[in-house]
C-alpha cells in the first residue's frame, strides 16, 4: 500500500478522488471540501461506483482505518490507492486550520 501526505494531497488535490472513511457524526463535525463521504462500513458495497480513472486517496481520523480502507481497495484490482498519512488530524493542523480538531 502506497501513503501520500497532506502536503502532497494538498498540492495534487485535483488528481485525486479523496475519499472519507470516517463515520457520519465524524463526517458532520469536520470534512473536506471535494471529498467524498463512504463510511468504512459501506466501502465494499459501493467500490463500482467509484472513478477508477482517477487516483484514490482514502482518508480517515488519523490513519488508521483508511489504511484498511486502501488495502479494501487494492484487494478489489484498484491500482492506485494511497492512504493519507495522518488523516484528517494533520489536514486539519498542518494544511486547513478551519477543520475542526475532534
Amino acid at each position: 500500500m502506497q501513503s501520500i501526505s497532506v502536503h502532497e494531497l494538498h498540492q495534487q488535490f485535483d488528481h485525486y478522488l479523496l475519499i472519507d472513511v470516517r463515520e457520519s457524526w465524524e463526517w458532520e463535525i469536520a470534512n473536506i471540501n471535494g471529498a467524498v463521504h463512504i463510511p468504512l462500513r459501506d466501502l465494499s458495497t459501493n467500490i463500482s461506483q467509484l472513478d477508477c480513472d482517477r487516483s484514490i486517496a482514502v482518508l480517515c481520523h488519523h490513519g488508521f482505518r483508511s489504511a484498511k480502507a486502501s488495502e479494501l481497495l487494492l484487494q478489489h484490482g484498484l491500482a492506485t490507492v494511497y492512504n493519507v498519512t495522518g488523516g484528517i488530524d494533520a489536514w486539519s493542523k498542518e494544511i486547513d486550520p478551519s477543520v475542526p480538531l475532534y
